[in-house]
């Protein structure tokens, strides 16, 4: 299957540069997976289309403050984005300007409250930097660093909150699991009163996400790895959902991708915590997810080929070309598809 199959045109002014000011007034595409029928909602009235006994799984992981703006011993600028903690105060980093820092190089931020020092550089361009602080290193993070955006977003974020979901509370993310944004606790409190389960898994999400696929036949696509996590509760609530025969929907690509790498061919999952890089594309037979509420994703990306993969191509690109007919914003801080 080509890449170019995934591709839609999308006028750039259609890219949501800010967050709206409610988080559940975004738009909410209904997309039925077996007939392509698209219909059009806002999110505050998803409780509609959930039913008792739904199991909703978000990925609760929040969103490291991993930008890090400081200077060279030499005086320089620079900028470094954390990607993966390798331990013993050594992260895998992105750096800017990467050519002037080279192994060896010293690196200070917040008059040296955080200092680091490049250690080794990696095949991809990427460095290895041994970070020294004192205290604990969140903590030193949260007062320094600053939340990472997309790079298709320009704007400025006035409040860092609205690039984290209200029940996000296991740091570790490069960024958001962005179909969570659109929940309220009085949204989450109206679904359960209604009787959906609610649960959680984590899945810390890498800057892979915005990877390019490269290749011309998707096949020949890397997937990059991500840490994810199936608490035993959450294990226990989505089996006995699978026994029952109750709805899995899954909010997001992130939690699909992890109950979907658990799970065994009956869609049990067992508790979990280790690395994994599956890639879904149309072909894949889903195990465990029955519903999906997502964003809409960018073109050619493999999240557009895992969306595809659950509701068809023709009837995903169908509802994009619907939406870009009708003016919903895209990615991020866009709206948001049911697809069931």
């Amino acid at each position: 299957m080509k890449t170019s199959d995934f591709y839609y045109d999308l006028p750039e002014e259609l890219i949501a540069q800010t967050p709206l000011e409610k988080r559940d007034s975004s738009r909410l595409m209904l997309l039925d997976k077996a007939t392509g029928e698209i219909g059009h909602s806002v999110f505050s009235q998803l409780p509609s289309y959930l039913k008792a006994g739904d199991c909703l799984v978000m990925n609760d992981s929040r969103v490291l403050p991993a930008r890090l703006i400081g200077r060279r011993a030499t005086g320089g600028a620079v900028e470094v984005l954390l990607l993966t903690d390798l331990g013993g105060g050594v992260w895998e980093c992105l750096t800017r300007p990467g050519r002037k820092t080279p192994v060896g190089t010293k690196l200070f931020f917040g008059d040296g409250e955080l200092s680091g020092e490049v250690v080794e550089a990696v095949s991809d361009g990427n460095k290895r930097i041994r970070f020294t602080y004192e205290g604990i290193f969140l903590e030193v993070l949260e007062r320094l660093g600053r939340v990472p955006l997309p790079p298709y977003i320009k704007a400025e974020l006035k409040d860092p909150e609205r690039y984290q979901t209200v029940y996000a509370r296991s740091p570790g993310s490069a960024a958001a699991p962005t179909a969570g944004l659109h929940f309220t606790p009085s949204l989450l409190a109206e679904l359960q009163n209604k009787g959906v389960e609610l649960c959680y898994v984590t899945l810390h999400v890498g800057l892979g996400t915005f990877r390019p696929v490269k290749e011309a036949e998707i096949e020949g696509h890397e997937m990059h790895s991500e840490f994810c996590m199936i608490p035993g509760e959450t294990a226990e609530k989505i089996n006995a959902a699978r026994r029952e025969g109750r709805r899995i929907v899954s909010v997001g690509t992130t939690s699909c991708r992890t109950l979907e790498a658990v799970a065994d061919e009956q869609g049990m999952v067992r508790p979990f915590a280790d690395w994994v890089n599956i890639f879904i594309y149309p072909g894949y037979h889903f195990k465990c997810v029955d519903a999906l509420i997502t964003n809409f994703h960018l073109p050619e990306s493999t999240l557009i080929m895992l969306v595809s993969a659950l509701a068809g191509r023709e009837h995903v690109l169908e509802a994009y070309r619907t939406a870009v007919e009708m003016r919903y914003r895209f990615f991020s801080f866009g709206d948001a598809m049911l697809i069931h």
